[in-house]
């Protein structure tokens, strides 16, 4: 593997992270609890899992916690597959539709979510989502069997999941190649300057004060963090290996587009997901993430 710094981000690089921040928002706003509410899921992290994982039909807990890889099992276990009990797949897959059409209404106002711009950029975003490949991509390849959206910007959220699904499948695949499973890899993210804050990640993941301690040491132990919680010179260098992999496997969608139009998706995605920052998508703590400025996209 070749590490990559972050001036050397491509368009492609780019356009993932800007995809990703706004399949994020779907959990940032309100609009998601409020639609299963109606079916009585109250508990907003059951919400988060029934909502992503409903693709890949009534899934059982080891599946979920498979697929998804950050999470604590027991912290699925306690919400899969009971939540299938109150709400469908199928019923969770219209909701998170529903939800997303009219937060990014609220976030973005009428006049951009019906614009040209947004039906091109639901196109280009969908002519990449269309490229990957289904190969050890579980959660991608149960996004690509779903009905596309008529709506364009309920469309371009749809493809901009599928993009981030096969990016995320293939990070998994990295993940395991190099040993750093569930709680060990947001360990080893948190410890870097362009990951999210612990106190955000820990509890959403399920993870207790003494599995993270447990997996700090082990990463102590193979000289990935020192006993601060700082990455080291090895930690670094295999960070961003990772993301170099990551990168090399997630080439295909972006591949479709070609660099002109990698570039134009990557911008205006990057401007809406900022509006929506500007407008409170996000959490406080997140949304310095999301400024308009590149060096705050490139801590990402």
């Amino acid at each position: 593997m070749t590490a990559v710094h972050n001036s050397e981000r491509s368009y492609e690089q780019r356009c993932a992270q800007a995809v990703n921040a706004l399949h994020s928002i779907s959990y940032f706003t309100p609009d998601l609890g409020t639609e299963l509410q109606r079916f009585g899921v109250t508990d907003p992290l059951s919400v988060y899992l029934a909502c992503r994982s409903a693709p890949l039909g009534a899934a059982d807990a080891p599946l979920v916690t498979a697929v998804f890889h950050g999470f604590a099992p027991a912290f699925v276990a306690e919400r899969v597959p009971a939540v299938w009990d109150r709400v469908s797949p199928k019923q969770a897959i219209l909701a998170r539709q529903k939800a997303i059409g009219t937060a990014l209404e609220r976030l973005l106002g009428s006049e951009v979510v019906r614009s040209p711009q947004m039906a091109e950029a639901a196109k280009l975003a969908g002519a990449a989502a269309s490229g990957g490949l289904f190969p050890g991509r579980p959660l991608y390849a149960a996004n690509a069997g779903l009905e596309q959206p008529d709506e364009p910007h309920i469309a371009l959220w749809h493809a901009a999941t599928m993009l981030r699904e096969h990016r995320g499948d293939g990070h998994a695949t990295v993940l395991g190649h190099v040993e750093l499973v569930g709680v060990e890899a947001l360990v080893l993210d948190c410890a870097s300057e362009r990951g999210m804050p612990k106190e955000v990640v820990m509890p959403q993941r399920g993870w207790s004060e003494q599995d993270w301690s447990a997996g700090q040491h082990r990463l102590v132990e193979r000289g990935l963090i020192d006993g601060a919680g700082t990455l080291t010179a090895r930690g670094v260098a295999l960070r961003d290996e990772m993301e170099h992999e990551t990168g090399r496997l997630d080439r295909a969608p972006y591949a479709a587009l070609g660099d002109a139009g990698v570039e134009k998706l990557a911008r205006y995605v990057r401007e809406l997901v900022a509006a929506a920052a500007a407008s409170g998508a996000f959490m406080p703590q997140l949304r310095e993430f999301f400024a308009p400025d590149a060096d705050a996209w490139d801590r990402l």
